[in-house]
């Protein structure tokens, strides 16, 4: 019985998972445009009409996210250019990232 030595074992497992990880941190960071059809403080809420939405596989469409933080409605109003970053925690559709565009 042969044993590889430690480092072979190690430096396998991390060429084996790092791409995994590296694939997941950009796909998180995806940035999408949008306008904004709506603003809903109240039920912290965004409409947006967007394109794809490359790291939850969607296409362009609209729909209603909820936001992160109600903080990222500050100053938003329909009409709006805007960029966003989107996730999906807990099955839920949420904007997690909200700038206008430039």
């Amino acid at each position: 019985m042969s044993f590889k030595p430690l480092s072979v074992v190690v430096a396998t497992f991390f060429f084996a998972v790092i791409p995994f990880f590296c694939t997941t941190v950009q796909a998180a960071a995806a940035v999408t445009d949008g306008e904004v059809k709506k603003v809903d403080t109240k039920a912290q809420t965004i409409t947006l009409a967007h394109g794809p939405i490359k790291n939850l596989d969607m296409p362009p469409m609209t729909m209603v996210f909820k936001v992160k933080s109600p903080a990222l409605l500050a100053g938003v109003k329909v009409g709006d250019k805007v960029k966003f970053s989107a996730e999906m925690p807990n099955g839920v559709m949420t904007v997690v990232a909200l700038e206008a565009s430039r």
